[in-house]
């Protein structure tokens, strides 16, 4: 199925495109939901300041200076911790969010992440493209799987329509990019269990006849993805 997918999605991957995009942004303040075995909280730059949230992760190397992880859920990391503070009281200026596959956890993710971002900043979703109705379902019965993340995408384009929203067409499964964020923005919070009630019932197929309406994907060339978090 990966294989598929770059096949479907050629050029650079996910991991390509993170470490360009920390290089473009030389970020102040980082954050990474779903940190695993640390492949992408390592492309931090020396200088960046990096918080990594995973109830298990598995790093085995050397991570840069000034990061940290968090062995928690990120809800939990949430409600116990103080991310500016952590963050020597810089707001977020880049985050990537691939932690539980789950609408709802993705979700409740940007909320808890956008209240610490710098009106500019850059929050990063991995998982958004998923390949078919198998591997998009809420219980998970392939080896490659997305879950039902992609609800995301429709749900901030009903309730957050003002955000900037692009996907980048790369391999396994998209990096969507948002922009133009509110920190002080609370329609999702205060809406939450209603919007949960409303992109649980989306069912995949009608994602699926709109995935270029909702993802407004951009090629996987560097220059346009440049263009685009730099904008």
């Amino acid at each position: 199925m990966a294989l598929a997918a770059r096949l479907r999605m050629p050029g650079p991957g996910y991991l390509e495109h993170l470490a360009m995009i920390h290089g473009w942004l030389r970020p102040r303040a980082y954050v990474e939901i779903g940190v695993a075995s640390g492949n992408s909280i390592g492309l931090a730059g020396p200088a960046t300041r990096a918080i990594g949230v995973d109830p298990a992760p598995e790093i085995g190397w050397p991570l840069p200076p000034n990061t940290t992880v968090f062995s928690q859920t990120s809800d939990d990391f949430f409600a116990t911790h103080d991310l500016r503070g952590l963050l020597g009281g810089l707001p977020v200026d880049l985050a990537f969010i691939d932690g539980m596959h789950l609408f709802e956890f993705a979700l409740r993710d940007f909320i808890n992440l956008e209240k610490y971002c710098d009106p500019g900043a850059t929050i990063l979703f991995d998982d958004c493209c998923p390949f078919d109705r198998r591997s998009a379902e809420r219980e998970r019965t392939t080896q490659f799987w997305t879950g039902d993340v992609w609800r995301i995408i429709p749900a901030l384009r009903k309730y957050r329509p003002e955000l900037h929203l692009r996907t980048i067409t790369t391999a396994p499964s998209g990096l969507c990019v948002l922009r133009g964020l509110d920190p002080g923005s609370r329609v999702l919070e205060d809406n939450f269990a209603a919007i949960v009630r409303e992109f649980i019932a989306l069912d995949y197929a009608e994602f699926d006849s709109r995935r270029n309406e909702y993802l407004n994907p951009c090629p996987n060339e560097p220059e346009r993805v440049r263009q685009i978090v730099l904008s």
